[in-house]
This record gives C-alpha cells, structure tokens and sequence, in this order.
C-alpha cells in the first residue's frame, strides 16, 4: 500500500513535467541563453551600425534582404509578453532595419504596448532612438510597421502626425508609397503604415507578408515553421518590384515567445545557412530574439557570390562586405583619438 501511494505523486510528477513541455515551461530563459540562432541576453554578441553603406544607391529596397524583430519593443510583462531582450538602440546597432511598433491610442497618447503589457515607452522615445541613429549612421534607412494596438479608436494618424512634429523632424521620414532605392533613403526612416489616414509612407499591406503568428501549443511549431519556410522559398523569385516580409515569431496560450524562439530560430538559421553560397533575394525576415551570427547572416545575402566563397562562417566580430570591413578597420584605428558614438 505505502508503495502505491509513493508512485502516486511520481506520476503526477510525470504528468506534470509533460504538460510543461507541452506548453514550453522548460525552455524558459531569463536572459541566459545566448545561441548562434537565438539570444535573450541583454546585448548583442557584436554590432553591425553600418551594414547598408555597401548596398549601390540604385539598389531598390525590395531587393534587399534585412533583418528585422517582431514586437520591437516587447522587453517587458513576462514570458508571454517578452519578445526581445535588447534596447531599441542595441538592435538598431546590431543590424536590425525593420522595427515593428505597436502603439496604444489614448486621448492623443501614443504609449508602446505588447497587447494589455504598457512597455514603459511612448512612441516619442522610439522616433528619437531611430533618429539618432540615423544621425550617427547616415548611410543606413529604418523602415517601421506601425499599428494600433490595446485600444480600438482606429484614429490615431493625427497623433502620430503631432508626434513626428513634437520629437523629430517631418523630413526624416520618406513620403511616398512608392518602393525606394537605397539612395533615396538613407538617413531616413519608412513608415509602414498598418493604419488609416493619409500617406505618411509606404502602405503596409503593399508588402507580401507572411505572418502566420498563431502557434497554440509546442506541437504546432513545425505548422509555423512550414509558413515561413513556403514564403522564404517564394522571395526569390517572386515580384522583385515588391518587398517581401516574412515572420518567423509566433506565440500561444501553451507556447510562448522565448519558447517558440528556441525552436523556431534553429530551423531558420539552419535553413539560411545552407543558402549561404547563393545570391538571393530573401525580403524582411523579422525575429523575436535573433542573435547577431542570425543577423549577420541575413545581411550577408547582400554579398556577391565571389566574395562570400572565400569567407568562412563564424568569424567574429563579423562577415561584413569588403567595404564595410575597410570601413571597420579605418574606424579601429582611429579609435584612440576619438569617442565611438
């Protein structure tokens, strides 16, 4: 008898660690893991500021592969909030050029929200953080997805008009719907528009997207990563008039987004990976809790064949074109005598 009431909290023990990996307790990290595929410690493993100064001004933008991170500024409200584990700053100066920003509309605020999670911002230190980037790196352009979020007064253009005007400045951003060349936009920020109201920027839904975000459980990761990997496949060859985004993220009541990161992410690293000895097309790829090796990676597609041949993988601090690596060097060397901004 005593030993059947002993198996008793063992299979419940049992049970209990199950239903755990069902919904993806087990993988949980708190700013721990730091993986060539995944990573959700505070800074990235090294920077890529300048990247897009390779890129030929006549290049069109929709022939660009970049990186970019879903829920750009989801650092806050727990392991079903968490999105990203680096600053705005941080991901910007790693490499990251789409920025996906949601904004809470209330009496003419604009606060930053992942769902009911407020993510201590307003969409005002946003505008300044990519500024002042774009000040430091002129050879660079952000394009950003804004949309309302938490709040349904689907009215917000006027208080995004007033904040442009409040923190920066109306010539930042590139007023057109039409796709730039990287010539156009350096310097400049591209709004995304996911919401009504006159042009600010490119229209969002001029994209071709591939957001299939809903993962329930653990045991839909492959449902998602067969959605990605379909859209990835389709980028180069595709329209290359029109830019291609394709996510990665995805989340659900049994799988979170750190826990579907650590699936997800392996899959897309291995599958860029593999390509890496071709010139392709790949789009926007946008991430929760990329790494800098996944990054540096999506940015070398802009490399020529010839050159990626005689360059191996993991070369630290990066893999960059050979411009951006003289660019690099010169900057080393004049470290000493003065201030990296």
């Amino acid at each position: 008898m005593m030993r059947g009431i002993g198996r008793g909290p063992v299979k419940m023990q049992n049970m209990l660690m199950e239903l755990m990996v069902l919904v993806g307790v087990t993988g949980m990290s708190y700013g721990a893991t730091q993986r060539p595929d995944y990573d959700d410690t505070p800074n990235p493993e090294f920077l890529n500021p300048s990247w897009m100064a390779s890129i030929p001004d006549d290049q069109p933008l929709s022939e660009i592969t970049m990186p970019g991170t879903h829920n750009t500024m989801a650092l806050y409200g727990g392991i079903y909030a968490e999105c990203q584990t680096w600053s705005l700053e941080s991901q910007l100066r790693a490499g990251v050029r789409f920025l996906d920003i949601r904004v809470r509309h209330v009496k003419g605020n604009l606060t930053i929200h992942h769902g009911v999670s407020y993510q201590r911002a307003h969409f005002g230190h946003v505008l300044v953080g990519v500024a002042d980037f774009l000040s430091k790196h002129p050879s660079e352009t952000v394009l950003m997805r804004l949309k309302e979020e938490f709040s349904e007064t689907y009215d917000i253009y006027g208080a995004v008009v007033d904040y442009i005007h409040r923190y920066v400045h109306w010539d930042l951003l590139w007023h057109s719907r039409l796709v730039p060349t990287m010539g156009e936009v350096r310097g400049k920020l591209i709004v995304l528009q996911d919401f009504s109201g006159p042009d600010l920027g490119m229209r969002y839904g001029s994209l071709d997207i591939s957001d299939d975000w809903r993962v329930p459980t653990l045991l839909h990761v492959e449902k998602k990563w067969q959605s990605a990997y379909e859209h990835l496949e389709a980028a180069p060859t595709g329209n290359m008039a029109q830019i291609f985004l394709t996510y990665s993220s995805g989340a659900g009541v049994f799988a979170y987004p750190r826990a579907v990161a650590q699936r997800i992410n392996t899959q897309l690293y291995n599958y860029l990976r593999a390509k890496t000895d071709l010139n392709q097309r790949f789009g926007i790829i946008c991430m929760d809790f990329p790494s800098a090796p996944m990054i540096q990676m999506i940015i070398e597609f802009q490399l020529k064949d010839e050159i990626k041949r005689g360059q191996a993988f993991n070369r630290v601090p990066s893999k960059a074109s050979l411009k951006y690596t003289i660019s690099l060097l010169k900057k080393k060397m004049i470290k000493g005598f003065t201030v990296d901004a």
